[in-house]
C-alpha cells in the first residue's frame, strides 16, 4: 500500500522527473486478473510497472512469460511513483479479494484508504485511474444489478461482507467527489467484475474459480460436488451466476485506455446468468466425460451470505461504446481446458 504519512508526502512533494518511456503502473499486477492485464499490455509493448508481493509459491510464474519495466513492494510504490515523470496510467488491481477475509481493519486499510491515496495521486498528476470494484456491491441482489452511478441508486445497495462492502464503500466516495466537482482523474473507471475465471489464478485458494477447482476430478470422470441449495426457488446446482472470462475483463480495461473520454463506474461481465449445473456439465464436456454431480449441505455460516443470482446490466457499457461480445461459458471453459489446464505449464 501507499506508505505513511512521511510517504504520502513525498509523493505529494516530489518533482523529480524520471528518465525514460510512460509507464503503465498495475497494482496486483501479478495477481488473477492484474497478471492477465500485464500480459496483454505486454503484448501491446507498453512499459509495465508491476506492484505486489510475489511470496513463497508460485505467484510469480503469472509474470514470467512477460517483459516488464519494473516490479515494487506495495509499501514502495508511493516512493516509487514519486520518481516517475511519466505515467500513462494507473490500473488498480490490487485488494484483499477473500470474501471470507473477517479482519475489517485489514479490508478497510488495502481496499478502501489505498485506493482514496491513488485517486489523489492521479487527480493530482492528471494521470487515468482504472480501478477494481465488484459485484459483491450488490449483496444479495435484491436491489438490482443495474452499475447506475446514482449516488441514490448506489445508497440503496447492502453488500453482504466486508470486501463487497469496501469496494462499495470507495465507489460512493468516488461518486460523490466527482458530483460535488471536487478534484479527480481526467479519466476514471471503476470495474464491476462478476464471476471471473481463466488462466492465473491458482494461487488464489478458496478463491480460486469452481472451473479450476473441480478440473482435475472432471478431467478424470469423477463426481464433482457441488452446494446444495437452500432455497425451494432454486433446484441443486440452480444457483445462478454471471461467470465471465477473464479475456472479456481484460479487453473492457484495453479498451478503456484507448477511450480516454469514457468515466463511470460499470459492470464487467457477460450480461447473462448460467447455473452452476451448466458450468460444470461445460467442464465435464471440455474434459470428454459426461458429467457426474453431486451435492452437500452449504455450511450453515455461509447461508445468510450467499448469493443465489448474480447478472451483470451491460447496458451502462455499450452506451460508452464498448460492443465486444461476451465468451459463452461453453467456449471460454473449452478455451481455458485445452490451452491452459491440460497443458503442463498452465500459465498465460
Amino acid at each position: 500500500m501507499i506508505g505513511d504519512g512521511r510517504a504520502d508526502r513525498i509523493l505529494q512533494k516530489s518533482k523529480f522527473c524520471h528518465a525514460g518511456l510512460p509507464m503503465i503502473v498495475v497494482t496486483g499486477g501479478a495477481g488473477f486478473i492484474g497478471s492477465n492485464i500485464v500480459a496483454a499490455l505486454a503484448a501491446r509493448g507498453e512499459e509495465v510497472v508491476v506492484c505486489d508481493r510475489l511470496g513463497r509459491g508460485d505467484k510469480w510464474r503469472n509474470l514470467a512469460k512477460h517483459l516488464i519495466a519494473e516490479i515494487v513492494a506495495p509499501n514502495e510504490l508511493a516512493r516509487f511513483l514519486a520518481g516517475l515523470g511519466s505515467v500513462r496510467a494507473v490500473i488498480h488491481m490490487g485488494a484483499v479479494a477473500d470474501t471470507t477475509e473477517t479482519d475489517a481493519d485489514l479490508i478497510a486499510d488495502s481496499n478502501f484508504s489505498l485506493s482514496l491515496r491513488l485517486w489523489n495521486w492521479c487527480a493530482g498528476q492528471d494521470v487515468p485511474l482504472i480501478y477494481a470494484s465488484s459485484a459483491a456491491t450488490y449483496g444479495d441482489g435484491s436491489a438490482g444489478f443495474s452499475d447506475d452511478n446514482d449516488p441514490a441508486a448506489l445508497a440503496r445497495l447492502r453488500p453482504l461482507n466486508a470486501y463487497g462492502w469496501s469496494k462499495h464503500a470507495f465507489d460512493r466516495r468516488v461518486i460523490d467527489l466527482v458530483a460535488r466537482g471536487a478534484a479527480h482523474p481526467p479519466q476514471w473507471a471503476g470495474l464491476k467484475f462478476f464471476n471471473v475465471y481463466g488462466p492465473n489464478e491458482y494461487h488464489k485458494g478458496e478463491m480460486r474459480s469452481v472451473v479450476v477447482k473441480n478440473y482435475a476430478a472432471a478431467a478424470a470422470g469423477e463426481p464433482v460436488r457441488l452446494f446444495r441449495s437452500h432455497r425451494a426457488d432454486y433446484q441443486d446446482g440452480g444457483q445462478m451466476r454471471d461467470f465471465v472470462h477473464v479475456r472479456d475483463c481484460v479487453a473492457v480495461v484495453l479498451w478503456l485506455l484507448d477511450h480516454g473520454e469514457v468515466s463511470g463506474i460499470f459492470n464487467v461481465g457477460s450480461g447473462q446468468a448460467r447455473s452452476f449445473h451448466d458450468l460444470i456439465a461445460a467442464l465435464f464436456d471440455a474434459t470428454g466425460h459426461a458429467p457426474v454431480i453431486e451435492y452437500g449441505d452449504m455450511p450453515a455460516g455461509l447461508r445468510a451470505k450467499y448469493q443465489y443470482f448474480t447478472q451483470a446490466d451491460l447496458g451502462r457499457l455499450r452506451a460508452a461504446g464498448y460492443c465486444a461480445p461476451p465468451t459463452p461459458i461453453e467456449e471460454g471453459v473449452a478455451h481455458y481446458v485445452r490451452e491452459y489446464l491440460s497443458q503442463p505449464d498452465p500459465f498465460l
